[in-house]
Formats: structure tokens, sequence, C-alpha cells
């Protein structure tokens, strides 16, 4: 099947909404920019590189993307800005990083691995438990069985959401409350998913943004423990980074990935901000795929992420 194959229309269009408030913002900057210019010059190059950082796209993805176009400019001589968007489009779509999952169904696995074991760190705020509970949701429309590991005892809140999000979605889940032991709860979690037969593990993680060495122990402490139960636990570390915050989700992607080894980011809340740009910036600064991107309030709203689709949704006006 072709790259687009499993991407249906309804995701589109959950896609360009959620990506309207970025498109509004970043089309209408870009208009400006190219008013009564007949080729791309020095004027024009300037102010694309505002319009970047403005939508935090970050500061060196914005200068590689510049001196990518000033080659292209250099080569051909003279550019006529009304090719001004197909070439962003294409130097945008190099810098995704791709998470493999373009030419796969939603929410597929690499199954050689059961359970598959997904460990979600992020601070509080971004959408991490909302982002655990879509994901049980999406897999479990898909067929799989789901438990989920409380493992952020140090809120009862975290707790008490968690238990929540899994009876609202058929997901199994091994709490031990408040103040327990986040390694042991891990632990848990994974004994009783090998115990019964489960597909894929999430386990919660606490959301607090503490040094970087005792956020490096904590994580470490959890890996450890999971390994004695299944030796490559966990196969994914999922940041979950609110898009919203822009430059503070570049922070806090550096703090985490310093921290444990990130292999996957959800980017969160794309459809209320005019700062989708920081999905570039963060794939092309840290060279971590994006896996999922939440567009809307609806379980449904969280998708996998399609470099090409979002690239497409992004210039589609």
């Amino acid at each position: 099947m072709g790259i687009l194959s499993f991407f249906s229309k309804e995701k589109k269009e959950s896609l360009n909404k959620g990506l309207f408030v970025t498109k509004q913002s970043f089309f209408s900057k870009l208009a400006n920019v190219v008013l009564g210019k007949a080729t791309i010059d020095d004027d024009v190059l300037d102010n694309l590189e505002e319009i970047f950082l403005t939508s935090d796209v970050g500061v060196d993805t914005s200068l590689k993307i510049i001196e990518r176009i000033k080659k292209r400019v250099a080569q051909q001589r003279k550019i006529e800005t009304s090719k001004l968007n197909e070439i962003l489009r294409e130097e945008i779509a190099d810098l995704l990083v791709s998470n493999g999952m373009e030419d796969k169904p939603d929410f597929d696995l690499p199954y050689s691995k059961k359970p598959y074991v997904i460990m979600v760190v992020g601070v509080n705020g971004v959408g991490k438990t909302t982002t655990i509970g879509k994901l049980s949701h999406q897999f479990i429309k898909s067929g799989k069985t789901v438990v989920i590991g409380a493992a952020d005892t140090f809120r009862a809140a975290a707790v008490d959401q968690i238990k929540i999000w899994s009876e609202r979605t058929g997901a199994s889940l091994v709490s031990q409350g408040m103040n327990a032991d986040p390694a042991s709860v891990a632990f848990d979690t994974l004994t009783s998913a090998v115990a019964k037969n489960t597909d894929i593990v999430i386990i919660d993680t606490a959301g607090r943004l503490h040094n970087k060495i005792n956020l490096m122990n904590e994580l470490t402490k959890i890996k450890n423990v999971m390994r004695k139960i299944i030796p490559d636990a966990p196969h994914e570390i999922l940041l979950v980074l609110d898009a919203s915050t822009g430059q503070n989700a570049i922070e806090q992607c550096r703090q985490f990935t310093t921290a444990t080894d990130v292999n996957a980011l959800a980017l969160t809340k794309l459809d209320g901000t005019a700062k989708g740009g920081v999905v570039i910036g963060i794939s092309d600064m840290f060279h971590i795929p994006v896996k999922y991107i939440g567009v809307g309030e609806r379980m449904e709203d969280l998708q996998v992420f399609n470099k090409n689709e979002f690239v497409d949704s992004l210039f589609k006006q």
C-alpha cells in the first residue's frame, strides 16, 4: 500500500482543523513577506527567518532552513516568490525525522516485542495522563490489550486520573496508590502483563522537573527494575510535550533527553496554538521522531504523526 493509504479523510480533516491557528498565523505573515516581490531576495529571507522564529521553529532550525533556501537561490540565480511555498514544503519535510509509521496502519507496533513496554515521561500539565488515556483507547480500538502502571505516585490526583482513564478505555490498571515506590509499581505491572500475555504496557511516571541527577536516578531505577522482568524494557520512552508552550517545550525536551534515553515524542495541544512550528524545531534539533500529535479534545484526535501529511496540511490553504 502507498504511504497515504492509511490516512483517512476524517483524520485529514481533524489534522487540518488542528493546525488551523498555526496555518492562519504563518500564511498571513508569509503573504506580507512576498507582497510586491517577484523573486526571493535578501529581504524576503530576512523576513522569512523572523516568521520561523515567531512560530517557535527555533533559532538553529530557522537558520538551517534559510541557508538551504539561500543555496537554492545562489544555484538558480532567480527564484520566483510563487515557488516559495513549494520550496518550504520540501525543506521542512526533509528536516522532520521519520518515525517509520508513514506506511503502516495506525497505532501499529513492532509486535515481535510482547508485551511492548512504553514508559511515558513529561512534566505536569502537558497532557501526559490524557495522552496515556487516548493511547490506550486507540490501541484497544485496534484490537490490542493494554495494562497501565500508575507509577506517578507523588500526586493523588495523578493516580485518580489514570484510574478514570483506565475505566473509560477498558485498559487494565496496576496501582499501589499515592506515595508508593514507582519502581515497585512498574515491576508489578510488567509481572501482570507477562502473566496475562498482554500486548502493551504503558507506565506513567512522575511529572516533576526536578534537577537532572534526581530525575535520571528515578527513571533509571524504574528501567532497571522493569528489566528484571523484560530484559530490553522499556522499548519506547515517550516524552510528552505541550506544543503551545513553544520554547519551553524545547527546553523540557533538552532536560529529559539529558536524563533518559527518549526515543519518541508526543506533541499535545496543537489545536490551541499558533506555535505549531515547534514540531519542526524539536524533530530537527534532537533527531527524535515525533510519534503522536494531539489535534483536539476527542480521543480520536490523538494521531500517529505522519510527516508527509503534516507538511501537506501545513501548506494547504
